[in-house]
């Protein structure tokens, strides 16, 4: 399959393939992520829902060369924190032989066979509180994007 460009001036919309570079921050200046850390600029498609949904919209309209910082409340990124994935369960139930400690993550198996992250928030006698909340969620996040690319 060969790969266009788009020509010069031309705006991203809602089907285009774009390659951005990015870095996103928390509230307090702490980076979470970047292109740079992936050694390579972001490739998606818009629209398709392969990004968060506020990064996704933010790149529409932009053109080659185009910079921006865009600040995205939860409901636009990981969603708020969702208390009822926030469960205390019995330490046995988790694999033996492992210090538990609050902070420490652990991949959760659900019943339909997918994998999900999990952090462990606390430690008592015979319990371990686990959160399955995306780590992001419920957090305000903000993202330096440069349109690198848009292809046909």
């Amino acid at each position: 399959m060969v790969v266009k460009k788009k020509e010069k001036g031309t705006q991203v919309k809602k089907g285009d393939k774009v390659k951005v570079e990015y870095v996103g921050t928390l509230e307090d200046g702490v980076e979470f992520d970047s292109s740079k850390k992936h050694d390579a600029p972001l490739e998606f498609q818009v629209g398709d829902g392969q990004v968060i949904e506020g990064f996704d919209s933010a790149v529409v309209g932009m053109k080659v060369g185009d910079e921006k910082e865009v600040k995205l409340p939860p409901c636009d990124a990981y969603g708020d924190e969702n208390p009822a994935l926030i469960n205390e369960v019995p330490k046995e139930a988790l694999p033996k032989g492992q210090v538990l400690t609050a902070g420490m993550m652990l991949v959760a198996s659900m019943p339909n066979g997918e994998r999900i992250p999990a952090r462990i928030t606390a430690v008592a006698e015979k319990t371990v509180t686990i959160d399955m909340n995306h780590p992001l969620a419920g957090k305000t996040l903000i993202f330096k994007l440069k349109l690198l690319e848009i292809m046909a």
